[in-house]
Formats: structure tokens, C-alpha cells, sequence
């Protein structure tokens, strides 16, 4: 049996900052991870690059750590609006690698945990299991940032607006072998609005945004897409969010944050992989459209498919304090913030027209809608955090995540000094 002072289970971007500031701090920490890579979605779901916020500089150290570790290995850029976030997904894996085995953090790989024990309102030890073999684990402190809250599952917890539709999934993908010149010249061409289509050229190469959806919102690519959607070349529900980023350190590299997953029966996952086969052929349908369709692709092919779906929303926690609608909009911050965001209320549909996208400008988070309601030694952090639907679909992004993981080793740490 092995003893730490803290066991974290998911290696997404909030788990890796959790044990990277954590084994900084002195604690002994274990990571342990389902797949063989950390970072998650931004990783192996291709979720990039982060989306920008407003952080005050709260919990801020692993992002930081992050971008200047990412820049050695060329895999990060800082977009002309100042947004550091924008990294090279597959050479992430590496970099996180390494950050955290220099600061002697235990990772597990290939590794999830099958039971929980507990005693009161303590939880006393996970059972886990590999490939190799099972080991059970015992911890003072533990952090579920599995996203869907497995260690919850777990121990049988309720979790909150269970019975909600969450929203939508996403599959995303890269293509390479495109001319990043002719389609820049291409898109600025046709959609005049930079608040949706922009570019800027950062160490000689350039780099460029644009999306569209089939929501009414006059999206200047709109003809485009009602053009192919006229001749068969996609269909509908295809059409439903389209947006698409260059790459960090992969020249001729696009990558989609698209097809969203048509809705499925919740809890059963036989309809939720029939969808995800689904989005796969929706990724080949939106290649050849891409092909045929825009300047620059002509030669472009499909580099990566996203190992893991893109998942906004699932298990939210029952926390010590819910985070709520509300509490982004206080007009000032709580007396021991965890971190500050200004990303807007993002609530994705598969309904035409009823996604919502909604400013509230700077919002704050306390530490107790990362604790668990019944267990005084289990927090959780990233998107299974403690919050309604709304204040949710603000903090899931990727830049909250990784405060909310830093948050979680801090306050443990404090806990060992007392």
C-alpha cells in the first residue's frame, strides 16, 4: 500500500496544476491518469488554444510555469491580443511530462480507480487498477478532477441539476498540408468583421481565427455554407458551429472545434457511441467541404482525430457552496478569492438559435464550491466544479481549470501548516 499526502485522479489541465503547485509546496503527491498523457482535453481533445480571460493574477503560477516551459519547446504563441494560451496539443503532452517529473510527482498512467473506501466523512483510500495490476492507494487529501466526477460516482453522491440536458459535445480534429497565406487572403476577403475573422503573423508565420454558426447572426460565411448545404456537400446539423484556430509550432496546421455530437439518450452509452461514430463522419463530410470550399485546402488532409470527445458539461458536484448565475455579476470580490475570470456565460445548443453567449464582466470563485458537501478531505476542480448551469459554462474553460486545480493544492497545503 502506498501512503501520500495527496492522491489526484485525472490528469487534465486542473489535475496537472494541482500536482505540479502541490509537489512544489512540499506535499507528496500522486497523479494518476487513464490514459497514457496528461493535459485532457487540451491534449488529447485537441481543445486549443485556451480561451482568454481576465485572471487578476489569482492562482496564476502553473499557467505561467506552462507558457514558458511550452516556449522552449516551440509549442506556444501569444495572439496579437495578448492571449498566451495558444499551444501545440500534441507537444503539450510533453511539456507536462516534464514539469511535473522534475517536481517528483508520482504518475500513473493507464491507471483509474475501481472503489473508494471511506470512513464518516472522510474518504480513506482508492482501490486502482492497470493494466499491470491493482494497488490501493491511501491519501490525506484527494482531488477528483476526472471532469466527470468518477470518485463521486464512486461513493453513490448526488450531483446537481442531474436531470438538466447538458450541452453538446464536440469532436474536434486538425488538418494539415494547408496554405495558411492563400486562406488567410481568402477569409479576410470574404468576412470583413475582426472581431470573427483575424490574423497576425508572429515570428514570420501566420496565425488566424474565424468561426461561423447556423445561428441568425449575419456570419459572413454564411453563403458558403448554404451554398454547400444547397449541393449536398454537408448536412445540417454540420453546420451547426464551425470555428477554426492555427496551430502553435505546426506550420500549414488547422484546428476545428468542430463537429458538434448530435444530442444522445443520457446514460446510455451505446446512443452516445453511435454519435461519436457519427462525428467522425461528419469530420470526413467537413474535410471535403473544406477542400472544395475554401482557398488554401487544396491539398489539405485530415492529421489528427481527438482521442477524447469534447465534453462541456456532465457530473457538477454538490458542493459546501454552489456557485451560482448570480455570483457573476458581485460588484466585488469575495474576502479569499480563488480566481478571477472574465470569459462570458457560453452555453453551447443543439438548437438553432438557442445557444447563449453573454457578458458579465469579472466574476470571482471561493474555495468551498470546490469542496465536497460530505467529505471534509475531497475537493474537486475542473469542469465538475460546484456551480448552476450558467456560472458553469463561464468557469469550464481551460484558464479557470487550471486555477481552480492550483487553488485546491494551496488550500491543502495550508491545511498541513496549521
Amino acid at each position: 500500500m502506498k501512503k501520500y499526502d495527496l492522491l489526484i485522479i485525472g490528469g487534465g489541465v486542473s489535475g496537472c496544476a494541482c500536482a505540479y503547485i502541490a509537489s512544489k509546496l512540499g506535499l507528496k503527491t500522486a497523479l494518476v491518469e487513464k490514459n497514457n498523457y496528461l493535459g485532457g482535453l487540451a491534449t488529447g481533445g485537441l481543445v486549443v488554444p485556451v480561451m482568454k480571460s481576465e485572471t487578476s493574477g489569482i492562482n496564476t503560477e502553473f499557467f505561467s510555469d506552462l507558457v514558458l516551459n511550452a516556449k522552449k519547446y516551440n509549442a506556444q504563441i501569444e495572439y496579437s491580443d495578448g492571449n498566451k494560451g495558444w499551444f501545440n496539443p500534441n507537444i503539450l503532452k510533453i511539456v507536462l511530462d516534464d514539469m511535473l517529473s522534475k517536481n517528483n510527482v508520482d504518475i500513473f498512467f493507464e491507471t483509474y480507480p475501481t472503489s473508494v473506501s471511506k470512513s464518516e466523512n472522510l474518504v480513506k483510500g482508492i482501490e486502482l487498477s492497470s493494466n499491470m495490476l491493482s494497488l490501493y492507494i491511501e491519501a490525506k487529501y484527494y482531488l477528483d478532477s476526472t471532469g466527470d466526477s468518477k470518485i463521486f460516482q464512486l461513493l453513490s453522491e448526488d450531483f446537481f441539476e442531474n436531470d438538466e440536458k447538458k450541452q453538446p459535445s464536440s469532436l474536434r480534429f486538425i488538418m494539415s498540408g494547408v496554405d495558411i497565406k492563400k486562406l488567410k487572403n481568402f477569409l479576410i476577403k470574404i468576412d470583413k468583421n475582426k472581431d470573427v475573422t483575424n490574423y497576425c503573423k508572429i515570428n514570420g508565420e501566420i496565425h488566424l481565427t474565424s468561426a461561423y454558426t447556423w445561428d441568425d447572426k449575419g456570419w459572413n460565411l454564411a453563403p458558403i455554407f448554404n451554398n454547400a448545404l444547397k449541393n449536398g456537400d454537408l448536412e445540417p446539423h454540420d453546420t451547426s458551429y464551425f470555428q477554426i484556430f492555427t496551430v502553435a509550432g505546426a506550420v500549414g496546421s488547422i484546428a476545428f472545434n468542430c463537429p458538434r455530437l448530435p444530442d444522445y439518450a443520457q446514460n446510455d452509452p451505446l446512443d452516445y457511441s453511435k454519435k461519436i461514430i457519427e462525428g467522425r463522419k461528419a469530420i470526413y463530410r467537413i474535410s471535403l467541404f473544406m477542400k472544395k470550399y475554401f482557398e488554401g485546402f487544396e491539398n489539405a488532409y485530415i492529421s489528427q482525430i481527438a482521442d477524447m470527445t469534447g465534453v462541456r458539461e456532465s457530473n457538477k458536484i454538490m458542493a459546501v457552496k454552489q456557485l451560482t448565475y448570480n455570483d457573476l455579476f458581485c460588484e466585488k470580490p469575495p474576502k479569499n478569492p480563488i480566481l478571477s475570470g472574465t470569459y462570458p456565460i457560453d452555453v453551447h445548443s443543439n438548437e438553432k438559435n438557442s445557444s447563449k453567449l453573454l457578458k458579465t464582466g469579472k466574476y470571482y470563485m471561493e474555495i468551498s464550491s470546490l469542496k465536497s458537501k460530505n467529505y471534509s478531505n475531497l475537493y474537486a476542480a475542473g469542469r465538475n466544479l460546484g456551480a448552476d448551469k450558467l456560472a458553469h459554462s463561464a468557469l469550464r474553460t481551460q484558464l479557470s481549470c487550471m486555477s481552480m486545480g492550483e487553488a485546491v493544492a494551496r488550500e491543502i497545503f495550508l491545511q498541513f501548516e496549521k
